[in-house]
């Protein structure tokens, strides 16, 4: 996500979200994680990011929890979106091969070097 710092504090978006958020732990009234209230509060008024600069869907498909690849070219981010989560699929021993590219951020292993074979 790019946020443009000045039209977000002008249209008071913290406030907005945190009134959907509040409302969600009191009723529950969606799934699917922090998207819902974003999509509420910005009601399609949003545009696509280039996968050149997000590189999203590396937590697999939510359905068969699927490995996913790289998009072709440059990338600048990479976001594990979906349910499998980098830390959860090393720490279970059955890791997608770019689960490897987020491994020397781990914290609680960052010097176990048998998080790197995919046997």
């Amino acid at each position: 996500m790019v946020i443009d710092v000045m039209k977000w504090r002008q249209g008071k978006y913290s406030g907005k979200l945190e009134m959907w958020m509040s409302l969600q732990k009191k009723y529950r009234i969606y799934e699917l994680g922090s998207l819902p209230p974003f999509l509420l509060v910005f009601a399609g008024d949003v545009k696509g990011v280039e996968h050149r600069w997000n590189q999203h869907g590396l937590g697999g498909d939510n359905i068969q929890g699927l490995c996913r690849n790289l998009h072709p070219g440059p990338v600048s981010l990479l976001h594990w979106s979906g349910k499998g989560k980098p830390w959860l699929r090393l720490d279970s021993k059955q890791p997608c091969p770019l689960d490897s590219l987020w491994a020397p951020y781990d914290l609680f292993h960052r010097n176990d070097e048998s998080l790197f074979s995919y046997t």
